[in-house]
């Protein structure tokens, strides 16, 4: 299968401008020692290879459909003597196949606005959680794009392709047995929601 729509995996460089303590992000959505991971859309590992440090030794599952980047990310985690990182080559929307143990954080980051088929990836999401598991997405604010600068240029998706976190919550939740517990702001562009499973 194709990617998700208007997503790709900016420049390493871009990222640190926008986010250069990618680790204390990652602690703000609540990721602590002992959590197991997956990150849905891994690409290099901007996200992975600290998610792995912070919750080591539990795994984290770094899941992409492109083998370059897994390489990379791979080439990378050895370079830093990380160990607890299991690449995985597959669709997001065939999630259930790929992680066979249930996972305490299920994170996606800066892709949720180009799922096609939204009710099919989000129950593949809820299947892989624990009982008490969370999903965390990580989105672009709606913005207009000529707002969301990088380095000078404008990134992220289409603005008439943003969703805010309202919008967010609703398909999640309608989709879903999960429920809004958090919401974060991600200066300068972004915000997180996390959700759990209703009571």
């Amino acid at each position: 299968m194709e990617r998700f729509q208007n997503t790709s995996l900016p420049d390493w460089d871009w990222w640190g401008k926008l986010w250069p303590t990618p680790g204390e992000t990652l602690r703000e959505l609540g990721l602590s020692t002992g959590d197991t991971v997956v990150e849905i859309g891994c690409g290099n590992g901007y996200f992975a290879l600290p998610a792995a440090r912070i919750v080591a030794p539990a795994p984290v599952y770094a899941v992409d459909l492109d083998d370059r980047l897994l390489a990379e990310l791979e080439h990378l985690a050895d370079q830093q003597r990380i160990d607890n990182v299991a690449t995985v080559r597959g669709d997001a929307r065939e999630l259930s196949a790929h992680v066979s143990d249930p996972v305490d954080v299920a994170l996606f980051a800066n892709a949720f606005h180009g799922v096609d088929d939204r009710d099919e990836f989000l129950t593949e999401v809820e299947s892989v959680l624990a009982d008490d598991g969370r999903f965390v997405v990580v989105n672009w604010r709606p913005l207009p794009r000529s707002e969301t600068t990088v380095a000078g240029e404008p990134r992220g998706p289409p603005t008439e392709l943003r969703l805010g976190p309202e919008e967010t919550a609703a398909i999640v939740e309608d989709a879903t047995g999960l429920a809004v517990t958090a919401e974060i702001d991600i200066p300068p562009y972004h915000y997180a929601l996390v959700f759990e499973r209703r009571a």
